[in-house]
């Protein structure tokens, strides 16, 4: 992978950020958190987290104790998730497969070798089913692919998660790992681009369109509306 095209995987992520997770999290994920309906309420501990948060019991700190976790934890990883397909076209077009059960195709910067790639968000984002599927495509690769006399071997097959690190790997993706190869993080995106700090820079220019984003007046109204719900419920 040449410079150029390097450069165009930074710039499609930071466009796919800016008009994806961005747009989602501050318009649909706050009008979504600023309704009392969209939680389900303990109310043995919302008096008891309000006045953990701001020391006193109050709707304002109960409804910044239903927020905060939701918009700054739940939501935007929620809509990372579900953008996750939308992701993958965007930054490796061109490297697509027409391969069942592949993402993407791409000769290893390391060992020069074409790679057979499917391709997961992070280290925590697969589940027991998934490992049998995994295993039984990659299986299926291999089997057609001696029958039609092709040089691909287990290290050929392998499964690329865009960030986190190797230690951060759940036991799903290591019972993979110990047939086919599991590249997380930096290790992946080196394997894809040679360059060894381009993780990095992916991380950087993601921040960058971050640092265009002030979402205090929107996280204000999104905690007053549900404030005015919580003061009539609890209050009133």
């Amino acid at each position: 992978m040449n410079p150029e095209e390097r450069k165009k995987i930074l710039q499609k992520a930071k466009e796919f950020f800016r008009n994806e997770i961005v747009d989602s999290h501050i318009n649909k994920a706050c009008e979504t958190a600023g309704q009392l309906k969209n939680y389900n309420v303990n109310p043995f501990l919302l008096s008891y987290l309000s006045n953990f948060l701001t020391g006193q019991k109050t709707s304002k700190g109960m409804a910044k104790a239903l927020i905060y976790p939701r918009l700054l934890g739940t939501s935007v990883n929620t809509i990372f998730g579900s953008k996750f397909q939308k992701l993958t076209s965007v930054i490796f077009e061109g490297l697509g497969s027409t391969t069942s059960g592949i993402d993407i195709e791409f000769v290893d910067f390391k060992d020069g070798r074409k790679k057979y790639c499917q391709l997961k968000s992070g280290p925590n984002t697969i589940n027991h089913d998934d490992v049998t599927t995994i295993k039984g495509h990659f299986k299926s690769i291999r089997n057609l692919a001696k029958t039609n006399a092709i040089d691909i071997n287990y290290n050929d097959l392998i499964v690329g998660v865009l960030y986190g690190e190797k230690n951060e790997l759940s036991m799903h993706y290591k019972r993979i790992d110990k047939d086919y190869p599991v590249y997380i993080g930096k290790e992946f995106w080196y394997r894809l681009t040679g360059d060894e700090d381009f993780y990095e820079e992916l991380i950087t220019a993601v921040g960058e369109v971050a640092v265009e984003v002030d979402g205090t007046k929107m996280l204000r109204k999104t905690i007053d509306n549900l404030s005015k719900q919580l003061e009539e419920k609890y209050f009133g």
